[in-house]
């Protein structure tokens, strides 16, 4: 209630910097909320003891008059202060304009004949660097200094907006505020994580060894910086090399299995430090912090891939053991994390198994898959063949239940398929002729209707794996009736296969072979002409090669 005097003003203009201060880094989510009413009460005061007062002014407004009318020398350095408050709070929520508008204000209270940026440069960062921070008084100290706010809303500033630029796709601007933000006032850990972004933008420009260098340096600077590991590996895989992300994923393993304490920042503590200011999505996204179990996974996905088949083995099976003891809770299957719907874990375990020689277990885990799928499958699914753009939204719920039921048909199949070839390796043909019978008896249940358009590019996924499904079914079983000396049987079903996928060359030389048997040698001949004549089919072609 006390009228404002000009002696005690300086003074009075230290409360609400320290009680923001403090109110930072009291706790995290205090970044979400204003700065409140201490600054404009701080202002409304400077104006009732120097100029005419403002009470139904905005605090833009407000700033703008104070800074315009109120020269008196001792208030400057407190104003100045006090006018780097409010940033801190516009850059967490991503308000740069806000946060230029006032760095504007006080440069031009400075010095107004200050030139705008130059064309290129980054206008917060310029107004940012060019503020002139005020001394500080010995008699008044600060909680933390000016200065040292400067240097942290800087890399703030230019942290924040690489970050933007990167998610707008703009990633060479991107990488040039990465690399400024690096070069700013942080702690290791920050430090760490700006190196770890920095890797983002070559490896999307397709420069994947600069990428590796940025993700090197973040874990030159933490090692306990683990996301970085997890990109190294990606990387690595990228580049098709075989050892370094085995060796990479194995590293990253073996330190979430140990679960460090946090390492201490080697930097001073401040209330406001850049790791409180930056929460965005894609920060999020490049930092997630993998749980061991996808590790996991990521490893016996990638040794079976490799040919690496004893030690994807082991990995399945720890993997699955990990299943045993709730990992379902323990892991949000979202957009990033690898890890496939459980059946297909199951199915690609399998194909580790069979590879191995260890077709029983093979047999054992396939049963599984099928045994849980059984009541998830309606007697009879009709679905389009290819996608279609509806001309206005409806609810997605039978769309969701009806590709639901498509995959729990696909994997039930797949599982059928694993079997047969089980049972072919182990030399028992009629078995293996039941269990590729049962896959294709299987999808049967699913009617497919088109539009008669041929090009592909719309065709469903579900539906692409479940037509390559049939034709190794057909195959497999058309090569078990050669085994019987069923020869006819065997033609049926390879031509059969051939007018499932024309453009595939799979069941080609089997055709040969079943024409051949039957003593129909000139088709024969002429079949494996037109074979031998038609381009190699790229490997991996199509999208459900992978699955």
């Amino acid at each position: 209630g006390l009228p404002a005097a000009l002696p005690a003003l300086p003074l009075e203009l230290t409360v609400p910097p320290h009680s923001l201060l403090f109110t930072m880094g009291a706790s995290d989510s205090a970044i979400k909320a204003p700065p409140g009413e201490g600054i404009r009460q701080g202002l409304l005061r400077v104006l009732e003891a120097c100029a005419p007062p403002g009470q139904d002014l905005s605090t833009e407004e407000l700033w703008q008059k104070v800074l315009r009318e109120v020269t008196v020398e001792e208030l400057q350095a407190p104003l100045h202060r006090l006018g780097a408050l409010p940033p801190p709070w516009w850059l967490a929520a991503s308000r740069l304009g806000s946060t230029a508008g006032l760095f504007r204000l006080l440069s031009n209270a400075e010095d107004p004949g200050t030139p705008p940026c130059s064309k290129g440069e980054n206008e917060l960062l310029s107004l940012l660097k060019a503020w002139q921070v005020p001394a500080e008084e010995a008699s008044l100290p600060l909680v933390q200094s000016a200065e040292d706010l400067k240097e942290i809303l800087c890399t703030t500033a230019a942290f924040l907006q690489g970050l933007q630029e990167m998610e707008a796709g703009n990633f060479p601007s991107a990488l040039s505020l990465l690399q400024e933000a690096a070069r700013g006032f942080c702690s290791k850990k920050d430090l760490a994580q700006i190196y770890t972004c920095l890797g983002s933008p070559p490896q999307r420009m397709g420069k994947p060894q600069t990428a590796l260098q940025h993700l090197k340096r973040a874990l030159q600077v933490d090692f306990q910086c683990l996301p970085a590991l997890s990109h190294v590996a990606a990387v690595y895989h990228e580049l098709t090399e075989t050892e370094p992300p085995l060796q990479a994923l194995a590293l990253l393993y073996e330190a979430l299995e140990k679960k460090p304490p946090a390492a201490a920042s080697s930097s001073p503590h401040f209330l406001i430090r850049t790791e409180l200011l930056v929460h965005t999505p894609i920060l999020a996204s490049l930092l997630r912090h993998r749980h061991p179990s996808e590790v996991k996974y990521l490893l016996a996905q990638r040794c079976l891939q490799d040919g690496r088949v004893a030690d994807a083995v082991e990995h399945y099976l720890d993997f699955l053991a990990l299943l045993q003891e709730g990992l379902q809770q323990q892991v949000p299957l979202d957009g990033d994390s690898p890890l496939p719907r459980i059946p297909e874990v199951f199915l690609e375990a399998a194909s580790a198994l069979e590879q191995a020689g260890r077709h029983q277990d093979a047999i054992t885990l396939c049963e599984e898959v099928i045994s849980r799928t059984t009541d998830l499958i309606p007697r009879m699914l009709r679905v389009e063949e290819r996608l279609q753009q509806p001309e206005c939204p409806s609810p997605g719920a039978g769309l969701s239940q009806q590709k639901e039921s498509l995959c729990c048909l696909a994997w039930r199949a797949a599982g059928y398929l694993h079997q047969g070839w089980a049972w072919a390796t182990l030399g028992e043909s009629k078995e293996a002729i039941t269990q590729f019978s049962r896959c294709l008896g299987e999808l049967l249940r699913v009617q497919i209707y088109g539009t008669g358009v041929e090009p592909t590019e719309n065709l469903l996924p579900e539906v692409e794996v479940l037509q390559k499904i049939r034709l190794l079914s057909l195959i497999g079983r058309g090569t078990q009736f050669l085994e019987l000396g069923k020869h006819k049987e065997a033609l049926l079903d390879f031509q059969h296969s051939l007018q499932i996928s024309p453009g595939d060359p799979s069941a080609a030389p089997y055709l040969v072979q079943a024409l051949w048997k039957l003593d129909r040698k000139q088709e024969a001949a002429a079949q494996w002409q037109k074979f031998s004549r038609s381009p190699p089919r790229e490997e991996g072609q199509g999208r459900c090669a992978g699955r």
